[in-house]
């Protein structure tokens, strides 16, 4: 029998025949343990699974067993902080990522967005940006919050502006995720839990609290979970993030991952090109003209940077 992952928590899981919602529990075996070693998790929520059962239903007493993972469509995976394993995925069979952004409260890191968007880009994910908490700031920074539309914009990313709180937005990315499955990701503090409340006012994730000493999420998901839709669709939320590290990405590929400056590099002087120091490179005239912005060139040097730290 085949089902979807709908809940990962830890050596315990939550199977679902999708679309149908009838949660059960399940576990691993062990051989399916080792074959994904490479990854502190070998299964992920959104992952299909074929699976037997150990009694007559599956229950917390005779939990079904996941006898295989099937192949993935796509997945999100980030470099894990547990240094004996190489990287942690956070969610597979996706639609579309959905990143929650906040300009402030807490302030954003735009590096950690494009790390976020290269990862969706190198395993063909869609990504969606939100940037919440509009009601805190629009009004004293509408500037900025235009100019970070225009960067993303410009790069050829879908920008949703919303407010959790006052609904604004919440009816375009509602119809958005009502089709399929969607992953909600971001640093912690930016209000993913909020939005899903708001997508759905019938969910009741945790939400938490900014730190006020240094304006930083506190972590309140700490399981990763699929909740079915009430207007239709999944949702997929996951623990806040507070770093991420990009997985199996050689330093030559990582412009491809930029769609601003791959649009350009066929144009350089020089084959292959760093965009870094080499003459006649058509992505650093791309930054002078104004084509691409220097905020995402910065990010791009930055994870050339990362990669010499991890090699």
């Amino acid at each position: 029998m085949e089902a979807t992952v709908v809940k990962n928590a830890g050596s315990h899981y939550l199977l679902s025949a999708l679309p149908q919602w009838e949660p059960f529990p399940a576990v691993l075996r062990g051989k399916v343990r080792l074959e994904r070693s490479v990854a502190t998790n070998p299964v992920a929520v959104g992952d299909r699974v074929r699976y037997e059962l150990d009694g007559p239903v599956a229950d917390a007493m005779h939990p079904a067993v996941i006898k295989e993972v099937l192949p993935r469509s796509n997945y999100i995976i980030r470099r894990s902080t547990n240094l004996s394993r190489q990287a942690h995925v956070i969610a597979a069979n996706l639609d579309r990522a959905v990143l929650v952004v906040t300009l402030y409260f807490p302030e954003i890191k735009l590096p950690f967005l494009d790390r976020l968007l290269v990862t969706c880009e190198v395993y063909g994910v869609r990504p969606v940006i939100v940037l919440n908490k509009l009601d805190l700031y629009r009004e004293l920074a509408q500037e900025q919050v235009d100019t970070f539309c225009d960067i993303y914009r410009g790069a050829g990313y879908t920008v949703l502006e919303c407010s959790a709180l006052t609904g604004e937005g919440i009816d375009e990315l509602r119809s958005l995720c009502s089709q399929g499955t969607s992953l909600l990701s971001g640093e912690s503090g930016v209000g993913k839990s909020s939005v899903i409340k708001a997508l759905d006012p019938s969910l009741d994730p945790k939400i938490g609290t900014i730190s006020t000493a240094h304006l930083q999420g506190r972590h309140t998901t700490s399981l990763y979970e699929m909740y079915p839709l009430s207007g239709g669709g999944f949702i997929v939320d996951t623990p806040g993030l507070r770093g991420f590290g990009l997985v199996d990405l050689e330093k030559e590929e990582i412009s491809k991952y930029f769609p601003e400056m791959l649009k350009v590099a066929d144009n350089c002087r020089f084959v292959p090109c760093t965009h870094t120091h080499e003459p006649g490179c058509a992505v650093k005239q791309a930054i002078e003209d104004g084509a691409i912005s220097p905020e995402r060139y910065n990010s791009y040097l930055g994870m050339l940077e990362e990669d010499k730290k991890f090699r």
